[in-house]
């Protein structure tokens, strides 16, 4: 949902508002797995007592203060289309992203969750659904679930500085041309819900990327088991909330999502989505069965 300022919060039994608590600094990815799964579960009933959290917890929405049992999206019900789940057992943390294709209200969510002891303590949602930037998700569905995000071999993982690395080169090209960018061949990179992937050998992501925006106050969420790198920030002038995913195979970039919110600007101020299908359908390509 679209929030216009800081909304007020409802405290619960367990008193979840106030002050955020430090992560700490590492735990098991049994635990980070179990806690996911208690937040689809959340998310699907509606319930946010489902999850095990601390005494304080911070619940945040497009990076305002946001209430998890009146007004948020995880206070209502939602059947749950489609989700991968990132986990960072280092900084104990979890990145969920969530597609919901309700027709009467559809979403994509990006979800960092931070744990401290056995449950969590900060909730920060990046929520994109009708008149945000690029958002079909019923097309951002179709492309997700066809690509490959599994397990890398252990002999072939890379570090965590080189994960963070490979997005930090890609996040700073919108403010600096002369960064070296490990691309992949063949990359992909859904925005919203254009893709630029066709199937094809040569598929690339080094396609339409701005210039002079900034993409900042990073926060990452980094899983050497997949290969990926998660990334909450505030992109451009007006610091829009957003969120990039990455998938690095052998230390290059091979896929990109991103969820970023508009606020009250229609498709981030361009012209209506709809119209920019209309006049160049390849936005959506159709990548077959």
């Amino acid at each position: 949902m679209k929030w216009k300022g800081i909304t007020s919060t409802v405290a619960f039994a367990t008193a979840v508002l106030a002050t955020p608590a430090a992560a700490q600094s590492s735990c098991s990815r049994e635990l980070l797995q179990g806690l996911g799964e208690k937040y689809i579960q959340a998310q699907t009933e509606g319930m946010a007592l489902r999850i095990p959290m601390g005494n304080w917890v911070n619940y945040n929405e497009n990076f305002a203060m946001s209430s998890m049992t009146y007004g948020g999206v995880l206070a209502s019900p939602q059947t749950i289309d489609w989700h991968r789940a990132f986990y960072d057992t280092t900084a104990c943390s979890i990145l969920m992203q969530v597609i919901i294709t309700n027709p009467e209200h559809p979403y994509v969510l990006a979800t960092m969750l931070n744990v401290r002891g056995d449950g969590v303590n900060s909730f920060d949602v990046i929520v994109a659904e009708e008149h945000d930037w690029l958002f079909d998700a019923a097309r951002t569905l179709y492309y997700a679930k066809r690509e490959d995000w599994g397990e890398i071999p252990v002999a072939n993982r890379n570090t965590r500085e080189e994960l963070k690395a490979a997005a930090d080169a890609y996040l700073d090209l919108f403010s600096d041309k002369t960064v070296a960018v490990p691309w992949g061949t063949p990359c992909a990179r859904l925005e919203g819900s254009a893709y630029t992937g066709k199937g094809q050998p040569d598929d690339s992501c080094n396609v339409g990327v701005p210039e002079g925006i900034e993409m900042a106050e990073r926060r990452y969420v980094i899983d050497e088991t997949l290969g990926t790198v998660g990334v909450l920030l505030k992109m451009g002038p007006s610091k829009r909330p957003d969120a990039h995913i990455f998938r690095i195979e052998d230390g290059k970039i091979r896929f990109i999502h991103t969820v970023t919110n508009c606020g009250d600007q229609e498709n981030c101020g361009f012209r209506p989505f709809r119209e920019m299908v209309a006049e160049n359908p390849g936005i959506h390509p159709d990548l077959g069965e």
